[in-house]
């Protein structure tokens, strides 16, 4: 498994351009923030615990998957943001700074880090076939719990932590990772099928 070098991640393949600029790369990141948010309103409440199920993991994987490491943590920032000032962008269309630095401010947070190691894999080949795309993105959503568990420890103790903030979330993780391995890797082959030249 090739960590050094750098190839081109899905939306490359895509949009095919010869270089990017800022501008290009701050309108994709801004676009995966768009799609982050979407994800985030899927969600389903828990009554006895502060963090929602939601499709923001599987948002943010996809996103820093398709966009690579830089875009990938970029467009995570750019949602923060867009949260932090009010819009409506968290999970149930909430908004606002308080949810930042609450219990569910570290999975937010975490989400950083586990767009930036999704992209950072898939730019090193770990996005073309099922098996090490499987890899990238368990070790990308375990990043979002070594930020977020911690922070969720001080509002609710070290021991309640695990119980509400870790073990609902592990069959729907599964879930996720599974459908985004088995089809980003699909799509990918897909699209470079039909750049190829016709004999």
């Amino acid at each position: 498994m090739n960590l050094t070098a750098v190839s081109p991640v899905l939306i490359d393949v895509i949009v095919k351009r010869s270089e990017t600029t800022t501008l290009h790369n701050v309108g994709l990141a801004l676009l995966g923030s768009l799609f982050i948010a979407l994800t985030a309103q899927v969600a389903i409440p828990l009554p006895f615990s502060p963090v929602p199920i939601t499709g923001q993991t599987l948002g943010v994987l996809v996103t820093g998957t398709i966009l690579g490491a830089n875009r990938g943590a970029l467009a995570v920032l750019f949602y923060l943001m867009e949260g932090a000032v009010g819009l409506p962008v968290f999970a149930g269309l909430k908004g606002g700074l308080p949810y930042l630095i609450g219990p569910t401010g570290g999975y937010l947070f975490g989400f950083i880090a586990a767009a930036y190691i999704a992209g950072y894999l898939a730019q090193r080949g770990w996005d073309r076939d099922i098996f090490k795309s499987l890899l990238s993105m368990t070790i990308a959503n375990l990043s979002i719990y070594v930020v977020g568990l911690p922070v969720l420890a001080l509002y609710t103790g070290t021991e309640k932590a695990p119980l509400l903030g870790l073990y609902p979330f592990i069959f729907g993780d599964i879930l996720k990772i599974m459908f985004a391995a088995i089809m980003l890797p699909l799509v990918r082959k897909g699209f470079c099928i039909k750049a190829r030249p016709k004999a």
